[in-house]
């Protein structure tokens, strides 16, 4: 398996010469015209696709089913989300983006050279922390404001950090009493003086050109509030666990982010490489660090909620700004309410340690099914403002989290109790059949890259496993305890 780690490069095959001389042949063309050939070749690609959806929409009204029309809707979605990732997405850091607000003007512009701030919240990371504080400085950035925050750890941590600010240049704040992520997060705020806030997580490792492919991003497009990176696994080579994850996380960046940014729209700016400006966030800060949620502290939805507040600011911002109006954050600079825009830059590399074990996978899936039904309840309230095209994305994303246990228990458990098997086992093959698209996509990215067949086991794997966590998380959403443990 070839997996794109620091200091390590994928070989050189037929496979990726023809590639490579394809990309060659493209970018040679005039603009518009590479542009048209590409969304061309996107729609070859796809045509398989698109002919079996054809097939169900025409069989669909002589024999309805609410069941089938599911299953159709999931394929179109899967379709445009492909399209869009294949034929409309542009890497904010290479280049200007195609699509953009008639009003980019209107948005306050970056100097050539900001200032940036780059902050590290920690929590029991002895074993990881310094290879994450490591390749923080020594990004290629000039002048890089380099801020980590101990977050009361007891597991020899502290040591571990006081050790390298004696010999990197950054700036270390001890806390005695743990605040959780965000908390601690907002602690380094405080002290950084940077107009760009890049955050990234204990366990991961960051590319020497990622902090400026970031900065780039938002210089070249002063509508863009915030920028993601595309994140891969650290420990790929841990087990078949990791390496399913490793390609899951491909997909979700490659695809899935880079459909949303086609309109500027990504809801979730990743923690692992998130770039924020500061004009976008600075405000609202003090209600990140003490969101609530049914009645009691949340702990969870850090990148989520965060980036909610960069895209739903225009109508919300006023009212979370006068719920906070004493903190120092809101009273010394009172920063406008604007339609910001969110990216992602395939360019700015990262990698994350994932569990390896399944316990510990389940936990961080609980977790980030906590912040998806938390985020629910405030980017939903306002995505549907961001046009027609988000708002399909979005809600047309969150129905099918929230539909898919009921359609798990229909197939998986309903139908061999009444022996329906075949339509479980029909079920079955949908959710193969999707993994072993996305399993193409990244072969196709990776050409010769031969991991691309564990992609239809994390398709089964959610299917079978995962989606039954979306209750379970509900029912436990007040228990909350911040670890980024990846053992």
């Amino acid at each position: 398996m070839t997996v794109l780690r620091p200091g390590h490069e994928p070989a050189t095959s037929g496979r990726t010469g023809a590639r490579h001389l394809l990309r060659t042949r493209l970018e040679a063309l005039d603009p518009p015209v590479r542009r048209d050939v590409v969304r061309l070749l996107t729609l070859l690609a796809l045509l398989p696709l698109v002919l079996l959806l054809a097939r169900g929409v025409v069989r669909l009204p002589h024999a309805f089913d609410p069941l089938a029309l599911y299953g159709l809707a999931v394929l179109a979605a899967n379709i445009c989300l492909l399209h869009l990732a294949y034929s409309r997405y542009d890497d904010p850091a290479l280049g200007p983006l195609r699509r953009r607000p008639r009003h980019a003007d209107a948005f306050p512009a970056l100097l050539a050279q900001p200032r940036v701030s780059f902050l590290l919240a920690v929590r029991n990371e002895r074993a990881h922390v310094e290879a994450c504080v490591r390749s923080m400085a020594a990004v290629d950035y000039p002048g890089l404001q380099l801020i980590v925050v101990d977050d009361a750890s007891d597991d020899g941590t502290p040591e571990v950090l006081e050790r390298l600010a004696e010999e990197l240049p950054l700036t270390l704040i001890r806390l005695e009493k743990n605040l959780g992520k965000k908390g601690a997060l907002v602690r380094a705020c405080a002290v950084a003086d940077g107009d760009v806030l890049l955050f990234t997580d204990s366990d991961c490792v960051v590319a020497p050109d990622a902090v400026r492919h970031c900065v780039t991003a938002l210089v070249r497009h002063p509508e863009l509030g915030a920028v993601s990176g595309h994140c891969r696994a650290l420990n790929a080579d841990a087990g078949l666990l990791a390496r399913v994850q490793d390609i899951w996380y491909e997909g979700q960046f490659r695809v899935s982010k880079a459909a949303e940014a086609a309109f500027s729209l990504v809801t979730c700016v990743s923690g692992p490489l998130a770039a924020f400006r500061r004009e976008a966030v600075w405000n609202y800060l003090p209600a990140w660090a003490e969101d609530r949620f049914l009645g009691a502290p949340f702990r969870f939805a850090t990148d989520r909620q965060l980036t909610g507040y960069v895209l739903g600011q225009a109508w919300h911002g006023r009212a979370l700004k006068k719920r906070h109006a004493d903190s120092p954050f809101v009273r010394e600079h009172d920063y406008p309410e604007l339609r910001w825009g969110a990216g992602y830059t395939r360019s700015a590399r990262v990698w994350t340690r994932v569990p390896s074990r399944f316990s510990s996978f389940l936990h961080q899936q609980i977790r980030w099914k906590k912040s998806f039904i938390r985020n629910l309840f405030f980017t939903g309230r306002f995505m549907w403002r961001r046009g027609p095209a988000a708002a399909v994305l979005y809600y047309g994303h969150a129905l099918w989290v929230i539909a898919a246990p009921a359609l798990v228990l229909r197939h998986l458990l309903w139908a061999p109790l009444h022996l329906a098997g075949l339509l479980t086992l029909l079920y079955l093959a949908g959710i193969v059949l999707k993994g072993c698209v996305w399993g193409l996509a990244y072969r196709f990215d990776h050409p010769g890259d031969r991991a691309w067949r564990c992609r239809p086991l994390m398709s089964l794997l959610s299917c079978c496993i995962l989606t039954w966590l979306l209750p379970y998380a509900l029912l436990t959403l007040r228990r909350g305890v911040w670890s980024r443990s990846a053992a």
